[in-house]
């Protein structure tokens, strides 16, 4: 998330990416990640594939490039249209193109209001969003009520994979698989939505497992993502390049981590880093961040207090660096929960530290935690 996908330096952003047809685009909507310096979210796109809306592509430009494209780079793919619901998923059926879009809005409201609706749904920033109209009255409208939002006109859909903003320095897995998390999420949602007891039965329910390793050579892409746009759950903001993981997971004097979570409705692929230098009396951890996607799932706390454990068994003391910026202070939340305790106070970065002689009591979590 963040969708989230937010920092204090480089992040990559979502962007909600669709688009109509061959003969029929409209607004399409583009979630896209995109790297943007000290900028966080940048485009999207919302789509109108009504009869009134008969915009060819380029001569030679394929129909489904540029979508097919963008959604292996991890880019979503949402709708934004005017009319009926019924008639337009079925003509976007009839291209072989619903099940590129992860929500489709149809309606008679102001396209602004479509677009803010699906940034909620999708739970990303209005500022990850580009928004494609063939229409430049519809576009006018979108930039004056959403300033922050990227507008293109519709003949500019093909071109978009080759824009700056939405090329890749590397895919993840993660990013080739975004759309069917999002859609597995939306089987969790709608669970959770006729759940008749507690919030707290409903976590129980759903049987989470977070699994803690050692990163590997594969891990190491998706580990640098994270460290780039991952920034709520965050306690330093630090970023590590590819080389820099390379040489963390090499040293017998650091610990990189990765978790994953799963539940009883899939995987919601690896959320979780942890970047440990172990001195011979204590356990430093130089970052810790969790998914913004998984924060109402308590993996945040129990991969923490796993953390702690596991310093405190090895006979080493839990030492945590945090540096406050303007959207993590959930994660000094989560810290200082875990009795995590503030030995200094630099003003721009702070150490906290547990003392083993005073160990936190063991806590219940709505998520198992199993290494491998």
């Amino acid at each position: 998330m963040t969708s989230g996908w937010e920092g204090s330096a480089v992040g990559i952003v979502d962007t909600a990416a669709s688009r109509a047809l061959a003969d029929l685009v409209g607004g399409l909507r583009y979630d896209l990640e995109q790297v943007a310096h000290h900028t966080g979210p940048t485009a999207g796109t919302a789509a109108d594939p009504g009869p009134r809306c008969a915009h060819r592509l380029p001569a030679g430009s394929s129909p489904r490039h540029p979508e097919h494209a963008l959604d292996r780079r991890g880019v979503l793919h949402a709708v934004a249209s005017r009319g009926e619901r019924a008639a337009a998923t079925a003509h976007l059926a009839a291209h072989g193109l619903l099940d590129l879009f992860t929500r489709v809005e149809v309606g008679w409201g102001a396209k602004s209001l479509a677009v803010t609706r699906i940034a909620a749904d999708l739970g990303i920033g209005l500022d990850t969003v580009a928004f494609v109209d063939n229409d430049p009255v519809e576009r006018a409208e979108v930039a004056a009520a959403l300033p922050v939002v990227r507008c293109h006109p519709a003949d500019a859909v093909a071109a978009l994979p080759a824009l700056p903003e939405f090329a890749r320095e590397f895919v993840t897995e993660e990013s080739r698989q975004r759309r069917q998390l999002y859609r597995t999420d939306e089987r969790r949602r709608a669970a959770e939505a006729t759940h008749a007891g507690p919030p707290a039965d409903f976590l129980a329910s759903l049987g989470l497992v977070l699994e803690v390793r050692r990163a590997g050579p594969a891990d190491l892409a998706r580990a640098h993502e994270l460290t780039v746009r991952t920034h709520q759950l965050n306690t330093t903001g630090v970023t590590f390049s590819l080389a820099e993981l390379r040489a963390l997971c090499a040293s017998p004097r650091h610990e990189v981590l990765v978790a994953r979570l799963r539940d009883r409705f899939g995987s919601y692929g690896t959320v979780g880093l942890a970047v440990t230098e172990l001195r011979p009396d204590a356990s430093v951890l130089r970052l810790l961040l969790m998914s913004c996607r998984v924060l109402s799932r308590g993996a945040g706390a129990a991969l923490l207090d796993h953390l702690v454990h596991t310093a405190l068994a090895a006979g080493r003391r839990p030492v945590a660096e945090f540096v406050p910026t303007a959207v993590n202070r959930q994660m000094l939340v989560t810290l200082r929960f875990a009795g995590f305790a503030v030995e200094d106070d630099a003003g721009d970065r702070w150490t906290l530290a547990i003392d083993p002689a005073r160990p936190p009591t063991a806590r219940a979590h709505p998520v198992r935690v199993v290494t491998a």
